[in-house]
């Protein structure tokens, strides 16, 4: 201890050698000489994930990740460490607490003995602490948010953690399974990383006071909201090839896309969520927000809000509803013509008649609070498991409790759900911490 140079370059030169590598460290784990050269190795050795979105013990994951990362070596300036951080990034999964915090502590043993300098341990410390970052705050927070930006960037410290850590999120997600990422996933955590970038190199941060960027078909949808007074509807089918290094990879069917532009007013959220429950469209991401058109864009006396709604949606079974079908009966739940309510408790009904699979007994949903993720607004976060109308019964919760949703933003991986929503009181503020902690009881009561 420390290794020499010459052992650590050929550990370097194995977990770069791509899909290879996975047989000759198989080989080397059957003669028992992995766990000699890194003993905290047989903490994961054959270990089983608790999350099914896996594909691969614990153990064989880590490699696979190292697979993944080799082809997006020639993406960083320190290719090593983002082989070794790929190898160890869940190697505190074997002992108690968080794993991520664990793994921090372990990586630097390791990577001290492996014969890294102190400044090369540091960096791959931060990456194994915070490889879970860019995907949970880009799927999970809002990016116009600069507390969501700033926060990233307290993180990583500089532009080539950033690097680093963009690549092993990248190479972590392909490794772990295709329900773990996505064009939409790869887009968000792109945006997220040129965001932080931009702050790591002095520029200011956007003002949150600014209009919000939005995409030309958006600005279309949301002045036709504002000059016929309803919602407008439109869907797109996508197919995107992931953000990969791997040029053969071929084009991703992500679902269809679904733009809702609406005036603002109550109940827009739980009434979309409701209709597309009804239509048993599962919705697989969800982006909302509202945005201000300045008069010279809809022809108004005055700014109007719109809410922009873009969900990513796939169906149950069937075709797709037309968008006019949709867009009738999202006309029919905001007038109340149409009982959102009544209707999803019939479906739930008939589906009681059928007994459950003996064994198959979700968790109870969680409701917290993430203290500090916005100076504008509060940031409730749900996790749950993902059922038909879950997220309606959110969205009436939220409004039953007086709160005005800010921004939403959904994401499912396999049978779960976790949602992010930025509430605010009827004044546009914050709520007190009290008030947030009582609203997230009474949203965890709403969905058991």
């Amino acid at each position: 201890m420390p290794w020499p140079p010459e052992a650590r370059e050929e550990l370097v030169t194995l977990l770069g050698a791509g899909e290879s590598t996975v047989g000759v460290w198989e080989a080397l784990e059957a003669e028992g000489l992995i766990t000699r050269l890194l003993p905290d190795w047989e903490r994961v050795r054959c270990r089983p994930q608790r999350n099914p979105v896996h594909r691969w013990t614990v153990d064989r994951h880590l490699v696979e990740t190292a697979v993944r990362a080799s082809a997006l070596s020639r993406r960083v300036g320190r290719p090593d460490l983002l082989l070794v951080a790929a190898l160890l990034h869940d190697i505190g999964k074997g002992w108690p607490g968080d794993h991520s915090v664990v793994g921090e502590t372990i990586v630097r043993d390791v990577a001290t003995r492996i014969g890294f300098d102190r400044a090369d341990v540091s960096v791959l410390a931060t990456l194994v602490r915070h490889h879970l970052l860019l995907v949970e705050t880009a799927t999970r927070r809002d990016l116009d948010d600069p507390a969501t930006v700033r926060s990233v960037a307290e993180a990583v410290h500089s532009p080539a953690t950033l690097e680093l850590l963009h690549a092993l999120t990248e190479a972590d997600a392909l490794a772990t399974g295709p329900a773990a990422w996505s064009a939409w996933r790869g887009a968000l955590v792109t945006d997220l990383v040129k965001r932080v970038a931009a702050v790591l190199a002095g520029e200011p941060a956007p003002d949150p006071d600014s209009p919000q960027q939005i995409t030309a078909e958006q600005e279309r949808l949301a002045i036709e909201a504002c000059r016929t007074g309803g919602p407008v509807l439109a869907l797109h089918a996508r197919s995107e090839a992931l953000p990969s290094a791997d040029a053969a990879t071929e084009p991703e069917p992500i679902g269809v896309e679904l733009l809702i532009a609406v005036p603002d007013q109550p109940g827009v959220l739980s009434a979309a969520a409701g209709v597309l429950a009804l239509h048993r469209l599962t919705v697989r991401a969800a982006d909302l927000r509202a945005v201000e058109l300045p008069s010279e864009l809809d022809g108004a006396d005055k700014p109007e809000d719109v809410l922009l709604l873009s969900w990513r949606v796939a169906a149950e079974y069937g075709s797709l509803p037309q968008a006019a079908r949709l867009r009738n009966d999202l006309l029919r739940a905001l007038d109340g013509s149409l009982d959102i309510v009544a209707r999803l408790a019939e479906r739930e009904a008939a589906y009681r008649k059928y007994p459950r699979r003996r064994g198959v007994h979700a968790p109870p949903p969680r409701v917290t609070i993430a203290p500090g993720s916005s100076q504008l607004a509060t940031v409730i976060e749900v996790r749950a498991q993902d059922i038909p109308g879950l997220l309606h019964r959110i969205g009436r919760a939220l409004e039953a409790a007086g709160l005005t949703v800010r921004s939403a933003h959904v994401s499912t991986l396999g049978a779960n759900a976790v949602d992010a929503f930025y509430v605010t009181d009827p004044t546009g503020a914050p709520l007190a911490p009290m008030r947030a902690a009582e609203v997230a009881r009474e949203v965890e009561q709403a969905l058991r």
